[in-house]
């Protein structure tokens, strides 16, 4: 077994190391039979590309800057800068730490400075982001400026302040639809005064979120030209796919890009990190590798008794308090209780005094090791962080990327270490470092014309202001049109003359994060103290009665969770047992959209009504997984209609693939979650983003059949975006599969993480041998388009309903094609 080994104490003035020597000092002592680095990268260095202030840039403004060291703009920021300057939409997309603040801080404190009655608007995707942007501004900003925060931890009291004050109000789209553009009149002396539009790390925004927000800042336009403003949008991006065409879809008008970076970038040494089988076996007695958790765990107090100021990203709010407790045992147990209150957990679901603290700790490097979530991802400008640890693939090439990408501020080559989890495509990765280091950054999907999204908005635009036959370009034309044909004859909004006018009592109540509800408030007992938040649509798996909630180190119990209040009462306590819920799901076909016959194996597209239900959770014993006892619940079922992809597998595919009436349904069910693995290697999601099902025999199709389902209301783009690529996505998870090392299937390659049927029955043979029958199909039938299946059905309608528009292609698919066409054997 490979173990992390401690180091002899060090002098934290002392310089760390460089990023090579980073991980031989890790790794000294481990023997070559254990070693677990499967592939280093070695990321070069990139030179620094200037050029002059632009002569509009005013002497004091200049004079701020060069007081915090920037002699010279990088070439990007002064591109960026004039295009915004001249009145153009743009989207500066370049690496983290490019200095893409400056790009739109140029243009838009200069029009402040010019013009005393404008202001602007800067929207970030996370509260973290949006502090530390909002220091940054202050510092350059005038007197006059008076920028201010306008969000959720915004005290009552100064909401009016910022309202009638500020010309630089920091916000996010969340605060934007719900607080803002509802109540436009008490705003509008703000709205008719707006010059730019800053929407910070808008690769961001994907997905049906994305979608949401795409239609908020249509209303945001319209309600601006109300009041007879046309700001100019600046949007800054890690690199993507076509930003132009991303930031466009966006915005909802036409949008420039800016990709060239022409910062300079320090060395960085990437290590992909597999752990090893070890001889614990899990359920169904599948070999199990030590965890990724355990890794990042021992890489992070490693990197710390080094000096090196290090961040491991992981998957959950959970894992994030694990690695951080796990990392401050090794450091007490190794005697360097001096290094153990230096690291921490940062995660959503704290209250803000506790993450404005943690935040001015980590700046100040107070902290030294982190383990984070994704909330700091896009979060606080961190100089001087020295490695990266990321334990688990994090759904998308870009962001692996921004992670990777916080490390080495310092001008110094930074360490970044990729821990592979027990996985399908972790595994995969970990072994095709091409898929990682030779691939282009995704595109970024969104869907504007999801009915689930486009209703709803139209439906907040209307309460606004009433809508006219002008203002549906924006919000997509025809398909808005039919959109409110269906809206009126729902009672939600009437048709008179002059427009559509919002028919319901109060505001329209819409969820733009898809998140399933409001949050879940964790009250703990006895006390009453608010010790966190839960999102709305995991609470059913995560604070049900008998959960285990961990919260910055402490453990808790859950005693009691009402779904109609949202709030789960929990006591401390500190079992030697973790808890998984366990759960139904049954799923029926509404339409059909898209068809490909292949001769025994038929695939298609279509609308999907998909039903949840926990039913049930399992503890387990801490370390070993060991199932200890599984209790009942009763909680209300949940339903999803969505987007799907699937194939069905005649009698005679079955014949073929030799697999028997007993064996049939555990290798349906190994390759729906290999399928599931796999797929966000082609499509801008994670695993976590995905639901699926398979049965020997569904009723809606009369035959074998593996369903991949989005798991967002409406579906957002990512099955369809599979059934594009079908051949390419089942190709590689074949061969993640078949070249897994373990015997009868494990988390590497067929089990699942979020199975609500316990991994049983998998068979991880029989899964190859159906692929093997598929792909057979697929390569016999060469590359013949999909074929429509005729009338598409409108989710909002009956099955016997009006066709709606056909998807439009995405030529970003070919692209993405080529890419993978060098991921499959």
């Amino acid at each position: 077994m490979t173990t992390l080994h401690p180091v002899r104490r060090v002098d934290h003035t002392v310089a760390v190391l460089p990023g090579a020597d980073l991980l031989a000092s890790v790794l000294a002592g481990t023997e070559d039979d254990e070693q677990p680095v499967t592939h280093v990268h070695h990321v070069p260095v990139r030179e620094s590309s200037t050029l002059p202030w632009p002569g509009w840039v005013g002497q004091d403004l200049r004079s701020r800057l060069e007081e915090r060291g920037v002699d010279a703009p990088w070439r990007h920021q002064v591109e960026a800068a004039q295009l915004a300057r001249e009145g153009r939409h743009v989207v500066v997309a370049t690496g983290t730490a490019s200095g893409k603040s400056l790009a739109y801080q140029l243009p838009a404190l200069t029009r402040l400075a010019e013009d005393p009655r404008a202001c602007v608007l800067y929207l970030a995707p996370t509260k973290a982001l949006a502090r530390d942007q909002l220091a940054s501004v202050a510092a350059l900003a005038d007197a006059s400026v008076r920028p201010a925060a306008y969000d959720g931890d915004t005290p009552g009291e100064e909401r009016d302040w910022v309202r009638r004050h500020s010309r630089w109000i920091v916000t996010n789209p969340d605060m934007l639809h719900r607080g803002i553009l509802p109540a436009h009149q008490k705003w509008s002396s703000t709205l008719r005064r707006v010059a730019y539009v800053v929407i910070d790390e808008c690769h961001a925004y994907r997905g049906v979120f994305g979608s949401h927000v795409g239609h908020v800042l249509r209303r945001l336009r319209r309600i601006c030209r109300r009041y007879g403003a046309e700001p100019v949008f600046v949007l800054a991006s890690a690199t993507v796919a076509d930003p132009a065409a991303a930031a466009t879809r966006l915005v909802g008008a036409p949008v420039e890009a800016i990709t060239t970076d022409g910062s300079p970038r320090p060395g960085a040494t990437f290590a992909l990190w597999e752990p090893p089988l070890t001889e614990r076996l899990g359920e169904h007695g599948a070999p199990l590798r030590r965890s990724a958790a355990a890794d990042a765990a021992g890489l992070l107090a490693d990197l710390v008794e080094r000096g090196a100021r290090t961040l491991a990203f992981v998957r959950s709010r959970r894992s994030a308090e694990s690695v951080a407790e796990q990392a401050r045992r090794l450091l007490h147990d190794r005697g360097r209780d001096d290094l153990v209150r230096r690291v921490d957990s940062y995660r959503g679901g704290y209250l803000p005094e506790e993450r404005r603290e943690l935040e001015r700790s980590l700046s100040s490097g107070d902290l030294l090791g982190v383990a984070t979530t994704n909330a700091l991802e896009l979060g606080i400008d961190i100089a001087g962080l020295d490695a990266v640890v990321l334990a688990g693939y994090p759904g998308t090439l870009a962001s692996l990327w921004q992670q990777a990408g916080r490390a080495g501020r310092a001008q110094k080559e930074s360490l970044v270490v990729f821990v592979a989890r027990d996985d399908p495509l972790d595994h995969y990765l970990a072994h095709h470092p091409r898929a990682v280091f030779g691939r282009p950054i995704e595109a970024t999907v969104t869907d504007p014309g999801n009915p689930y999204v486009l209703g709803p908005q139209l439906c907040c635009a209307a309460a606004e202001l009433p809508l006219t036959a002008d203002d549906l370009p924006d919000f997509g034309g025809p398909v808005a049109e039919a959109q409110l044909e269906e809206l009126v004859a729902a009672g939600q909004l009437r048709r008179r003359p002059a427009g559509w006018y919002w028919a319901g009592r109060g505001r329209p109540d819409v969820d733009i994060r898809g998140s399933g509800g409001e949050p879940v408030s964790i009250i703990e007992a006895g006390t009453g103290r608010l010790l966190g938040t839960v999102d709305g649509g995991a609470a059913h798996a995560t604070v049900h009665e008998g959960a285990l909630y961990v919260h910055r180190g402490d453990t808790f119990v859950v005693d009691e969770f009402d779904v109609d209040d949202a709030c789960a009462v929990v006591h401390a306590d500190n079992p030697e047992w973790t808890t998984v819920a366990r759960d139904v799901t049954d799923l029926s076909v509404v339409s059909v959209e898209q068809t490909r016959r292949l001769g025994t194996v038929t695939a298609y597209t279509g609308v999907v009504d998909v039903t949840n239900q926990v039913v049930a959770y399992q503890r387990r014993r801490l370390g070993s997984g060991e199932v200890l006892a599984e209790f009942p619940l009763d909680l209300p079922a949940r339903q999803l209609r969505t987007r799907a992809v699937w194939w069905t597998l005649s009698d005679r595919a079955v014949e073929r693939a030799e697999v028997d009436d007993v064996a049939l349904p555990g290798s349906l069910h190994a390759a729906e979650h290999a399928a599931i693995g796999i797929l966000p290697l082609l499509a801008t999601c994670d695993r976590w983003d995905l639901g699926g099902l398979s049965t020997a025999l569904h009723p809606d199709t009369g035959t074998a059949t593996i369903f991949v389902y989005d798991g967002h209301p409406g579906g957002a783009g990512f099955t369809e975006r599979g059934f594009g690529v079908l051949r390419r996505w089942l190709q590689a998870t074949r061969a993640t599969v078949a070249s897994c090392e373990c015997e009868n299937g494990c988390p590497s390659c067929v089990q699942s993480p979020k199975c609500g049927n316990g991994n049983d029955p998998l068979d991880k043979a029989g899964a190859v041998r159906v692929l093997d029958v598929v792909l057979d199909e697929l390569a016999a039938a060469g590359h013949d388009e999909p074929t429509p299946a005729g009338r598409r059905r409108h989710p909002l309608r009956d099955r016997a309903a009006a066709p709606a528009d056909e998807p439009v292609d995405d030529p970003a698919d070919e692209q993405i094609d080529e890419a993978v066409d060098d991921l499959v054997f």
